[in-house]
């Protein structure tokens, strides 16, 4: 049984579960996003380029994604 991450809306375009429901979580991860922000803004002017905020970025992300997996998981079920 094949079951479809797609759904139409009422004027017949295809929305994608995924990003629609990662839409809804990101309220969710606020605090995250604001570390992110945060250190975006600390390292704007380092010219070395030896500054990142990889890991700011990634636990945003990974926020929402346990925040859409059970979602998501339940509709394939």
């Amino acid at each position: 049984m094949r079951v479809s991450l797609f759904y139409l809306r009422d004027d017949e375009e295809l929305v994608d579960q995924k990003k629609y429901l990662e839409e809804r979580c990101k309220p969710q991860c606020v605090k995250p996003l604001y570390e992110y922000e945060r250190c975006v803004k600390r390292i704007e002017k380092d010219d070395t380029g030896h500054k990142h905020c990889t890991g700011q970025y990634f636990d945003y992300w990974s926020c929402i994604d346990k925040c859409v997996a059970p979602k998501l998981l339940k509709q394939l079920k």
